[in-house]
């Protein structure tokens, strides 16, 4: 049950916490955000209070938290940055964590990643790890999600293959493109969030749509459905990445990162769990080929801008 009791939703404002945020709120709950931009536009209006997130100030932070029943932390920064780092991230999420143990808040939904290791080399999959295991030690009771790749109207991942099917002639893929991915429609994500922070069990869930590809089929399925169907081309990772880096330049953004290569082409986008999500990227994707890709999303603006919408 939601009803009648206080959420806090990191990044309320945003992506994957807008559709976290709207379930509550049609729930009958009261919810605040934690956000790095306060000020900017509220589509919830009057219904949900804004609070910066303070991590360098822990009492200013648990003032904010205190009289929530469960925190839905969503937040993370996808690539390091000369504005953002992930070790920064980590010492903030692990802030917020004490502060919730503080505040009395009692349950924890946290998303993480698919297939995180404390001995990964990749400094994502390994950062998600460490938070996950000092979830886990704080003594809060939590549920850990860890999806793959979340898409909808806002996202990136997907949007932005469609974007450059449309404006390429062919389509590089990194070796051969059969590594796997399991993408999940955002508002399952938002639904299995909200169901997770009404349980009392510790949990640790696999948040994967029901659908498996390989990363060159995705690829060529998007094409066909948007009008766009290109030639795959396998490049080496290092000339994929080189590209994307040009490309990047021009819409002032980071198109792909080495590290995202490296996890993708691992195969850390699959696991072999049941589906938690229910919705059919292809039959999204073909409900909404009209506007899908037509508009480049970016990473950046959006950190700039956290009221910009695509």
């Amino acid at each position: 049950m939601v009803s009648n009791t206080v959420s806090i939703v990191t990044g309320g404002f945003g992506y994957s916490g807008r559709y976290i945020t709207r379930r509550l709120l049609n729930a009958g709950g009261e919810v605040r955000t934690l956000t790095n931009a306060p000020e900017s536009q509220n589509p919830f209006g009057d219904r949900v209070r804004a609070f910066p997130f303070s991590f360098d100030d822990h009492a200013q932070l648990v003032e904010a938290i205190k009289g929530a029943t469960v925190l839905y932390n969503t937040y993370w920064v996808r690539f390091n940055h000369a504005r953002f780092k992930q070790a920064d991230a980590v010492r903030n999420t692990l802030a917020l964590f004490r502060a919730a143990r503080e505040a009395g808040v009692r349950r924890v939904v946290h998303f993480s990643i698919t297939n995180p290791s404390k001995n990964s080399p990749l400094e994502y999959f390994r950062s998600k790890a460490v938070l996950e295991q000092a979830l886990m030690d704080s003594g809060l009771s939590y549920s850990i999600l860890r999806p793959t790749v979340l898409f909808g109207r806002e996202d990136v991942l997907i949007n932005n293959i469609a974007w450059l099917l449309r404006r390429f002639p062919f389509f590089g893929v990194f070796g051969d493109g059969s590594y796997r991915l399991q993408p999940m429609f955002i508002d399952d994500a938002a639904k299995l969030a909200v169901e997770e922070g009404a349980r009392t069990e510790n949990r640790i869930i696999d948040a994967i749509g029901p659908e498996t590809f390989t990363f060159r089929d995705l690829v060529g399925q998007i094409g066909k459905i948007i009008g766009r169907p290109r030639p795959i081309v396998p490049v080496p990772p290092a000339v994929g990445h080189a590209v994307g880096k040009i490309v990047g330049a021009f819409v002032g953004d980071v198109i792909i990162t080495r590290e995202e290569i490296r996890g993708l082409m691992a195969g850390l986008l699959h696991t072999e769990s049941k589906p938690t999500g229910e919705t059919s990227l292809i039959k999204w994707a073909t409900a909404n080929r009209e506007t899908l890709g037509v508009r480049y999303a970016s990473e950046l603006s959006r950190r700039r801008n956290r009221s910009t919408r695509l």
